[in-house]
């Protein structure tokens, strides 16, 4: 979670409040049967969560593609438990390779070499990797090459993110954002690219492969090119609040429902919350309407 949330005085939710493993299942087994085909265990950091590759195993037999998105710091340690277990892929969030930036940007003292380590393992466990880098003018917008070197020819798709003002306590400020546009032009200037048609309706990433057969690279633009009208996301927190937009204010509780009144109210629920739903908030960003307090991406994960 940001270092301005966590502090020594900070309360964790006991743990009655957060969904079972089986309620979680339970939960992303109602989304399949509505329609659902891709599972994404996210975060905060989902490896710190205890006996993780236990709920992988429970939504491996939905028979849906299970990914995660995590830090990578504990990744070399869980890739063989978690490949056991049925996991298919993994994001792994790498927003600089030099020691200064990878601390300014994840808040922590760790270094990005305990994160390549577990990269490492997972593609030796044979897990699909994928890297995200989040970039920050002025913080670790230098480090766009040196990641496209480094990834490139090793078969691990990377992509980068526009800074985007998710939550209330990043500060976020337009200047900060580095456009999709001008990273193109930095790359293509040391490396031929070409643009790769999309593999699905509503790919959040513009893909882009390197001529020369080297990998390819992808860039989210949620800022400058928003897509708010493909979006096919939806996002459950840890203790079963159901969020239609990253960007959304508040959510609604499926914990309560699905503990009071079971698997049906449930279903009528979801359908009916998503049916409704007109999130545009990318599309909207700036305007004087548009304020008040955003679910932090600890909470709900990207």
């Amino acid at each position: 979670m940001p270092k301005e949330v966590f502090g020594p005085d900070y309360r964790f939710l006991p743990r009655s409040e957060l969904l079972s493993f089986e309620e979680l299942f339970e939960v992303a087994r109602v989304f399949v049967q509505l329609g659902v085909t891709k599972l994404r265990l996210t975060g905060g950091e989902p490896l710190l969560r205890r006996h993780l590759s236990r709920l992988v195993a429970l939504l491996r037999t939905l028979n849906v593609e299970i990914a995660l998105t995590t830090n990578g710091l504990l990744l070399e340690r869980h890739a063989d438990a978690l490949v056991a277990a049925g996991l298919n892929r993994v994001t792994v969030s790498l927003d600089a390779l030099s020691v200064d930036a990878f601390q300014r940007m994840s808040g922590t003292s760790e270094s990005p070499a305990a994160v390549l380590a577990g990269i490492d393992a997972a593609r030796r466990a044979g897990l699909g990797v994928k890297i995200n880098c989040v970039v920050q003018r002025g913080v670790n917008e230098t480090e766009v090459l040196p990641l496209v070197r480094y990834f490139r020819g090793r078969q691990i798709p990377l992509r980068f993110i526009e800074y985007m003002d998710v939550g209330c306590t990043n500060k976020w400020q337009s200047d900060d954002v580095v456009p999709t546009s001008e990273l193109i032009r930095r790359i293509s200037e040391q490396f031929s690219l070409t643009a790769i048609d999309e593999a699905y309706r509503g790919e959040v990433a513009r893909r882009y492969a390197y001529t020369d057969g080297q990998g390819e690279v992808g860039f989210i633009s949620s800022v400058t090119q928003p897509f708010c009208g493909t979006c096919t996301r939806a996002r459950v927190s840890a203790r079963g609040m159901l969020y239609t937009c990253l960007f959304s204010d508040q959510g609604t509780d499926l914990r309560d429902l699905l503990r009071t009144q079971g698997t049906d109210a449930l279903t009528e629920t979801v359908t009916k919350t998503w049916s409704a739903r007109a999130d545009r908030y990318s599309e909207v960003r700036g305007r004087e309407s548009v304020g008040g307090s955003r679910v932090e991406m600890s909470y709900i994960g990207g």
